[in-house]
């Protein structure tokens, strides 16, 4: 699985991760964050160019896989950002408690394993009038569609990395923390519904 995590994986996400409607999306969502910014599982940079370099004074991009990294690296040569690369050796984010304006997670909390714990480490982050942007699968509400994404899982789990189709991201966010000011929901694409449904919106540290 090593030369497909370092070598196939990182260029089937660059060439099929961000068609048409998901790229709509991100235009109209990362353009939000502002100040200090962390986005977890940058992979091949597909948000890089949707940041507005006047708002964002620092983009901390967490990304564990090298090879993905360097795929990045392309896209941050494009843009007037300051992007710094974080590796994650462990659990634990790289970063001060409280130190981050806004946190961006495209399709990240969906692969995740320890999702809460994940959502709790971004809290941590997270200033106390900070914002979490989320745009992430999620588990359709549609019986037949449901159906078929337990079905797709276990292959999704593996084709790409840990992805999950099932999870309900809403409830997911709120357990870790955060209180949903924005939240909309759709399928991107008509078919494979079961690979299409996703969720997206902001989400602010509940007080403590």
């Amino acid at each position: 699985m090593g030369f497909y995590r370092n070598r196939i994986y990182p260029q089937l996400v660059s060439k099929l991760g961000d068609p048409t409607p998901i790229r709509m999306l991100r235009k109209k969502i990362v353009p939000l964050a502002h100040g200090r910014v962390l986005e977890i599982g940058a992979g091949a940079g597909a948000n890089f160019p949707h940041y507005d370099p006047a708002t964002v004074s620092k983009l901390y991009a967490l990304e564990p896989n090298q090879h993905m990294i360097r795929l990045a690296n392309r896209q941050k040569g494009e843009t007037a950002l300051n992007v710094e690369f974080l590796d994650l050796p462990g659990e634990r984010i790289p970063l001060e408690d409280r130190s981050i304006d806004t946190v961006v997670s495209t399709f990240t909390l969906c692969t995740i394993p320890g999702i809460v714990q994940a959502i709790q480490g971004i809290r941590r982050v997270l200033k106390q009038d900070g914002q979490l942007i989320f745009f992430e699968l999620s588990r359709s509400p549609d019986t037949d569609v449901k159906r078929w994404q337990k079905w797709w899982e276990p292959i999704t789990h593996r084709l790409f990395e840990g992805l999950y189709l099932t999870r309900d991201m809403a409830s997911l966010i709120a357990e870790g923390g955060f209180e949903i000011q924005q939240f909309e929901c759709g399928y991107m694409t008509p078919f494979p519904k079961s690979w299409a449904y996703c969720c997206w919106g902001t989400a602010i540290p509940k007080t403590r």
